[in-house]
């Protein structure tokens, strides 16, 4: 079992006992704490608090503790059912609530559910934020309110429309050109709330042709749900079997998009931000933003029109704050997850989708001729365990040190970025591990470079007295 408290919310594996995994006992400590917090800090009159969910298998169970608890708290619930993370988000504007949560573990397994914490901007909480929440929890600081001050549900199934609604709205979607390109679509939903809204949304879009699957909002995920190469064979197969002009794929709460070309091949997530930022920036051009452990290939593009590009710490809250900072016109993370004010500031796949469409049906071409067009980057991931003796802050350092003479970016770990490629060393906040990003021209080059990187960690990693062996047998020798 597992309960995990990060940036991103709780989340945990369902069932075991209190504290060790996502037990009814911690759905109700963890809301209670952050409702609480609301209460303490919202600038907002409403007293509601939105709840929405994605189609796990727990969710409904969640779900019913969640509405409890809050009102309990004396809060109103709107509740809008399966629902996107998205459109929760949206949601919490448009009802002018103090907060919302979000029942999804994202791409995690069946097993996993967890609670997204939003506050009345409907945008994610930051860390430091998280951390308040937390010491809430830690010592219950939380009272529940009395007969005649309990809270009431509201259920609001209308966002999925109103959502589709505000895409449409969008200046940059032509629903005119996607009509009149006839094209062909092929869906992966995964199982979960993305089959529901997907194909309302292509409806709206004037896709006609659309091929669907895994679009029952079971729970019961077709495949492992996190949308890379490896868990895409079905769509992609269908995709070239049944002539498609493009795959759509999403994860389970549908904050990430990924496409397959018509060729059956992946067009890498990757390149879903940069493709819809090539896109934006021809007709409204301005400053961009994307993780630093995303692609050089943001950056490139947006240099190429003339434009600002910043990079912010990973975490979506992260990209969202420094997108305010510089005014970006669109942003966003590297595993397909498109952010785009006009809309709201949060990664969206139905956004993603409609201003994707837009992009091929005007260009006329086939998305694997769309991808030459930008630049080719590969990027080669790798981790190193860490025990409790080893000191990764003194790592860090040490590397920093090593490549003084490059540009280093300490804003989130270690990132060294040299000429024609770049290395990122990130201490993982949730398990005891060092994560190694690398991406260059080529695969063998990125792989070599997180290679050389590890090589060097590990090195240093050896414990002094067999670092003296070591060198005692190489005399010897």
């Amino acid at each position: 079992m597992s309960l995990i408290k990060s940036i991103s919310g709780i989340r945990g594996t369902i069932g075991g006992s209190p504290g060790d995994g996502l037990t009814p006992l911690d759905i109700v400590k963890f809301v209670s704490a952050y409702a609480t917090y609301i209460r303490r800090t919202t600038t907002k009159k409403s007293n509601i608090i939105v709840v929405g969910r994605d189609a796990r298998i727990s969710g409904a169970m969640v779900d019913d503790i969640v509405v409890g608890t809050l009102i309990g708290l004396g809060f109103n619930v709107v509740n809008i059912g399966l629902a996107t993370t998205p459109t929760t988000e949206i949601a919490v504007i448009e009802e002018n609530a103090c907060g919302g949560i979000i029942i999804t573990a994202s791409h995690n397994p069946k097993q996993w559910n967890a609670l997204k914490l939003l506050n009345e901007r409907g945008e994610f909480l930051t860390a430091a934020q998280g951390e308040k929440v937390l010491k809430i929890a830690e010592y219950n600081a939380y009272n529940y309110a009395a007969v005649d001050a309990l809270g009431a549900e509201y259920i609001n199934t209308t966002y999925a429309r109103k959502h589709i609604d505000r895409v449409l709205a969008l200046d940059l979607v032509d629903v005119e050109a996607i009509r009149k390109a006839n094209l062909t679509v092929a869906i992966d939903a995964v199982n979960s709330v993305g089959g529901i809204v997907i194909p309302e949304l292509l409806k709206a879009l004037g896709v006609s042709n659309v091929i669907t699957l895994y679009c029952e909002p079971t729970g019961n995920f077709g495949h492992t749900p996190e949308p890379l190469p490896e868990n895409l064979l079905d769509i992609a197969t269908l995709v070239k079997e049944r002539h498609a002009d493009v795959g759509l794929v999403v994860d389970p709460d549908v904050d990430r998009l990924a496409i397959i070309m018509e060729n059956g091949d992946f067009f890498s997530e990757e390149n879903t931000l940069v493709a819809i930022a090539d896109y934006i920036l021809l007709n409204t051009p301005g400053p961009t933003v994307s993780n630093i452990s995303s692609s050089r290939a943001l950056r490139d593009i947006t240099l190429s029109h003339g434009c600002q590009y910043s990079a912010s710490a990973v975490g979506e809250v992260n990209v969202v704050s420094e997108m305010k900072r510089i005014g970006a016109v669109i942003g966003g993370e590297g595993n397909g997850g498109v952010i785009y004010p006009p809309c709201h500031y949060g990664r969206d796949a139905l956004v993603g989708v409609a201003l994707f469409l837009t992009l091929l049906a005007k260009s006329g071409k086939k998305v694997s001729e769309l991808k030459k067009e930008f630049p080719e980057y590969h990027i080669a991931k790798s981790k190193i365990q860490l025990t409790p003796q080893i000191d990764v802050d003194k790592i860090l350092e040490m590397i920093v040190d090593k490549y003084k003479n490059e540009n280093i970016s300490t804003i989130d770990g270690v990132k060294i970025d040299f000429p024609d490629s770049w290395v990122l060393l990130r201490k993982s906040n949730t398990e005891p591990i060092i994560r190694i990003y690398a991406e260059a021209r080529t695969m063998p080059r990125a792989e070599a470079l997180s290679w050389e990187i590890r090589q060097i960690i590990e090195d240093s990693m050896v414990p002094e007295e067999e670092s003296e062996v070591a060198d005692d047998e190489k005399e010897h020798k």
